[in-house]
């Protein structure tokens, strides 16, 4: 795609810090990083969101994500990683190239896990049980869960659009 940032980055028409590249992906530090290291692989095969990528460049991004992955381990010793795509405007991607988002996490850098990204169970007909209605190893829990036959009708609905 000739105006697509990340596209033009993989063709090195925009400067970036590249910090892995093959025939297939590429990575690169993020310009607005959320924790040192904050990296974005990208596929050379352009493709808005994930449904959009080839089946044949979808095992190469996951495994330059893996790579990726395991250079930051090395390089920078995080204690875990926040791995993520942001699929689409509503999700806040705001480059039209899919990308993956791999994050180094550190004890006590006031981040979150991926649950706490968007919380709207409830506005979208989920009613969460009240804390007191779960059994007790699930009453320490902080947040509310749907009940499962909520759970299991939004299975069934996911399922059928196989």
């Amino acid at each position: 795609m000739p105006d697509c940032l990340f596209c033009k980055i993989a063709r090195k028409e925009f400067g970036s810090a590249v910090i892995y590249e093959n025939g297939d992906v590429l990575a690169f530090l993020d310009i607005n990083p959320r924790a040192p290291g904050h990296a974005m692989v990208v596929s050379r095969t352009h493709s808005e969101t994930l449904l959009d990528l080839p089946d044949e460049a979808l095992a190469p991004l996951f495994e330059g994500v893996k790579t990726v992955t395991g250079m930051l381990q090395r390089a920078l010793a995080p204690d875990g990683f926040t791995i993520g795509i942001n699929h689409g405007k509503a999700s806040g991607q705001a480059v039209d190239h899919l990308h993956v988002h791999v994050i180094p996490r550190f004890t006590g850098d006031g981040g979150g896990s991926i649950h706490t990204v968007v919380s709207n169970a409830e506005g979208r007909g989920w009613k969460a049980r009240p804390k007191d209605s779960f059994s007790p190893s699930l009453k320490a829990s902080s947040e509310a869960h749907p009940p499962k036959e909520a759970l299991e009708e939004m299975a069934a609905r996911i399922r059928k659009a196989q």
